[in-house]
């Protein structure tokens, strides 16, 4: 090969390294830019949800004092109460319920959206959480003249799972269940075992949801009916909570036919 010859496969050896060299040094830049994008969305999510946290706490505190007022009022305490005053107290003790509960919706979605939301897993008993929360809920859907029925097989298996995660995606359900039954329907919870796990069925003889109401279904502030209590954070946080386990919640439904809420945990997170 002749001088030119070695200078010209020089100068394409050189132009590759330079040019190598270049993509490099781009490709660096973008990585240290999409790094401090992805620090400034962190950032910014632990503000909004520094944010909410401190609103919820701030409201809890004065709406649990005008609850317990209530209460004691509702006691007769302080004196006797008039059907009138007996009735506003009511209306008053039960959007207290509702907006502390928004409140506690809205610290845990918060803690969601900050990645500080993780289970805590133990070897749980399904059918143990199941019984609890059906048991806590039986008040609630007296005072609606529903009946609540309880399936759960004899023997069940312990499965790795946050037990008080749990208990707060099963109480969302029942809750939602009971919304949308109408006064002295019924609801059905039923616990099975399958391949993978175990999976919890819980069905009301509602007026079930239409096609749209059902694709609102698991995005924040929006019901399966347009006038209906709720915000739609209970489903939400149940999804996540659901996920988190590794398992799965599906929904069957039919407008003026029930709608059932199928959630699948599998044995092994």
């Amino acid at each position: 090969m002749d001088a030119a010859g070695w200078w010209s496969l020089l100068a394409l050896v050189g132009g590759g390294i330079i040019g190598a060299a270049f993509v490099a040094r781009q490709t660096r830049h973008a990585s240290a830019a999409r790094i401090t994008e992805l620090r400034q969305l962190e950032q910014l999510v632990q503000r909004r949800a520094d944010q909410v946290t401190a609103l919820s706490h701030e409201l809890r505190t004065p709406l649990s004092m005008i609850k317990g007022s209530v209460e004691l009022l509702l006691e007769g305490g302080p004196g006797t109460l008039t059907p009138m005053q007996q009735r506003f107290l009511d209306v008053i003790d039960h959007q207290s319920v509702q907006v502390i509960g928004l409140c506690e919706s809205l610290l845990i979605q918060a803690k969601i959206e900050a990645g500080l939301f993780t289970p805590r897993p133990e070897k749980v008993d399904v059918s143990v959480v199941v019984r609890d929360v059906v048991t806590a809920m039986r008040p609630l859907c007296a005072q609606r003249q529903q009946r609540i029925s309880l399936d759960v097989p004899q023997v069940m298996p312990r499965i790795s799972a946050d037990p008080m995660l749990l208990t707060q995606a099963l109480t969302n359900l029942l809750s939602n269940a009971s919304r949308f039954t109408t006064t002295g329907g019924s609801i059905d919870v039923r616990v099975m075992l399958i391949d993978t796990g175990v999976a919890l069925y819980v069905t009301d003889d509602g007026a079930g949801m239409t096609r749209a109401e059902r694709h609102r279904l698991f995005h924040r502030f929006a019901t399966g009916r347009p006038l209906a209590d709720g915000t739609g954070l209970g489903l939400v946080i149940t999804k996540t909570i659901v996920e988190l386990h590794g398992g799965e919640i599906m929904v069957h439904t039919a407008s003026t036919r029930g709608t059932t809420f199928l959630l699948t945990l599998p044995s092994r997170s």
